[in-house]
């Protein structure tokens, strides 16, 4: 008998580092699924690298999914939460701000802030950069100013988002990445079209291809074969600025 268990002190001595290991494996594995999860559901890049550079735009462009848009029929604003009404309902951010709180203060200059709300613009002009023209802001006035989605949601459904659950929809839409300023004219000309239909005034194009591209790779959306043989075109604009 003295054998047998000194044979189970050995098995057992050994079966320590064993379970050891196995359970660093699993604490791995378990670790690595975790961050994936997070990765796959909050891709951004950081905010020194938006927009990139044109040559990683490009890279990124190649990178891409190339398929044609589906489920056009479908698509609805509200399916991307509440927009900025002005009467409410509209999500803050952590600040206590709306987004479109965060794109004027940004966007404008001379700016006039509201003295009890520092998220408030009351006042302010912009350099309209698709049209490049001078825009006056005034909260309490009709404005030829409004926000725009760079990405729109209307194209990114088309283009993948038809299938997201509805948070993810909503942090699209308030990404201010994807939102900038811009005269009201121009914004409604453009609509949901991509590149390949609508395009801002040369001098922006480089920056328009390069944050569409980049908002395209962070949310993991697909683009059409003339969305992005645009882009591509829209790139070599980046070569003389």
């Amino acid at each position: 008998m003295r054998p047998v268990r000194g044979l189970r002190r050995r098995m057992k001595a050994k079966s320590v580092p064993l379970l050891c290991v196995a359970a660093l494996v699993v604490a791995l594995w378990v670790r690595d699924d975790t961050h994936s999860s997070i990765v796959a559901s909050d891709v951004r890049l950081p905010l020194a690298a938006f927009p990139p550079a044109s040559a990683s735009a490009r890279t990124m462009l190649h990178e891409l999914s190339v398929a044609w848009n589906e489920h056009g029929e479908t698509y609805a604003r509200n399916a991307f939460g509440p927009g900025w009404s002005g009467h409410g309902g509209e999500p803050l951010r952590a600040d206590g701000c709306t987004a479109r709180d965060v794109v004027l203060r940004r966007d404008l200059h001379d700016l006039r802030m509201a003295d009890r709300n520092p998220c408030v613009v009351l006042s302010g002009s912009l350099d309209d950069p698709y049209t490049g023209a001078l825009l006056l802001y005034d909260r309490f006035q009709a404005s030829e100013l409004e926000i725009d989605h760079l990405v729109p949601l209307g194209n990114a459904w088309r283009s993948g988002a038809w299938d997201w659950p509805t948070d993810r929809r909503e942090q699209m839409a308030n990404d201010v990445d994807n939102l900038v300023a811009v005269a009201r004219r121009a914004n409604r000309d453009k609509g949901s079209r991509s590149p390949d239909r609508w395009r801002p005034r040369p001098e922006y194009r480089c920056e328009y291809a390069r944050r569409w591209i980049a908002l395209k790779t962070r949310y993991a959306l697909h683009v059409t074969p003339p969305e992005r043989d645009a882009l591509d075109e829209m790139l070599d604009a980046c070569s003389g600025q």
